[in-house]
C-alpha cells in the first residue's frame, strides 16, 4: 500500500478494499480531518486574533473544544473496538471528552480553574479538495467567529484578516498592508478589475493560459511606489474549483524583468516560458 498521504485522499471503503489497516483509516477520518479543520483552520486564526504576537504557546494551557483533534481520535478508537483502555484511563478520557464538548480554552490552577465560553457563532465552508468533510473558516459579510462578549475573528476562505478587509477595503489600505495573504484577500474583496483600475497598473501583455485551457494570463507593471520595489503582477485563474463551484482569480508577484505572461507563469513554477507553454494542465 502507498504512503500516508494517499489514505487521506481515499474514501473509507476504497481504502479498506486496498488493504489499508482499519486503524489507519479511522486515523485519517478522525484525527487527520479534525487536525486540518480544528487546529489549522479554526484554532490558528482565533489564536492570532486574541493573543498579542509576543505571547508564546504556553500562555494557553488547554484548548477545550479544539482538543477534540486528539480526544476524538482516542474516543472513537475505543468506541469501534480497535483498542481498550485501563479503567482509570477510560475515566480520564471521559473527562477530556466532556471538556471538549463543553468549553473553550481553559486554564487550571491551584484551587481554581478559568474556563472560556465557546463561540456563539462559527461560519465555515468545505475545504477545497477535502475528502473527509474537512472545513475552514469563512464569512464574507461579517465575523467568521463571534463570542458573546463581542470579540470577533474575521476570516476569508481560511485566511485570517483584519476587520477592514471585510467592511472597508481600499487601495490605500491594501498598499499599506505588509502581509501578502491579507493583501490578496483585500484585493479579492474589491475585485481584481477594480483594483487594477484604481491602482493604475499598466497592462504589459495578455495570452491564453496553456496550463488552464479557457483562461487567460494577464501581466501588469506595478509602479515602485505601490509595493516599495520594482515588480510585476501576473493575474491568473485558479486551476482548482472552489467550494462554490467558481474558479478564483489571483495575482502573483513576479520579477519586473519578465516581459510576457508565459515567461512570468513559467517563472512561478521554475520553468521557462517555452516549458510552461507545453503544460497540459496545472493545478
Amino acid at each position: 500500500m502507498s504512503g500516508t498521504g494517499s489514505v487521506r485522499t481515499m474514501a473509507p471503503e476504497e481504502a479498506l478494499a486496498a488493504g489499508v489497516p482499519v486503524k489507519r483509516v479511522v486515523e485519517a477520518l478522525v484525527y487527520d480531518a479534525l487536525t486540518e479543520t480544528l487546529r489549522d483552520s479554526v484554532c490558528a486564526p482565533v489564536r492570532t486574533e486574541l493573543l498579542p504576537p509576543a505571547v508564546d504557546s504556553p500562555g494557553l494551557a488547554w484548548y477545550g473544544q479544539h482538543d477534540a483533534t486528539w480526544v476524538a481520535h482516542y474516543d472513537v478508537m475505543a468506541r469501534v473496538g480497535l483498542t481498550t483502555y485501563l479503567s482509570d484511563d477510560q475515566d480520564q478520557l471521559g473527562l477530556w471528552v466532556e471538556l471538549a464538548r463543553s468549553t473553550g480554552w481553559w486554564w487550571p490552577g491551584e484551587g481554581m480553574c478559568v474556563m472560556a465560553e465557546r463561540p456563539t457563532e462559527i461560519h465555515t465552508e468545505p475545504q477545497p479538495g477535502g475528502f473527509h468533510g474537512e472545513l475552514r473558516l469563512h464569512r464574507d459579510d461579517g465575523p467568521a467567529v463571534l463570542y458573546a462578549d463581542g470579540v470577533q475573528v474575521h476570516v476569508l476562505h481560511g485566511t485570517h484578516v483584519p476587520e477592514w478587509v471585510i467592511n472597508a477595503p481600499t487601495v490605500e489600505r491594501i498598499h499599506a498592508e505588509r502581509n501578502v495573504e491579507v493583501r490578496r484577500s483585500a484585493i479579492e474583496r474589491i475585485g481584481w478589475g477594480a483594483y487594477i483600475e484604481q491602482a493604475r497598473l499598466r497592462l504589459v501583455g495578455t495570452t491564453g493560459d496553456p496550463g488552464n485551457p479557457g483562461s487567460d494570463l494577464h501581466l501588469y507593471d506595478v509602479p515602485r511606489e505601490l509595493w516599495g520595489r520594482p515588480a510585476r503582477l501576473l493575474l491568473v485563474v485558479n486551476g482548482s474549483v472552489e467550494p462554490d463551484g467558481r474558479r478564483r482569480r489571483y495575482g502573483l508577484s513576479v520579477p519586473d524583468h519578465l516581459e510576457d505572461p508565459l515567461s512570468a507563469a513559467g517563472w512561478t513554477y521554475g520553468l521557462s516560458g517555452e516549458q510552461y507553454a507545453g503544460l497540459v494542465r496545472r493545478t
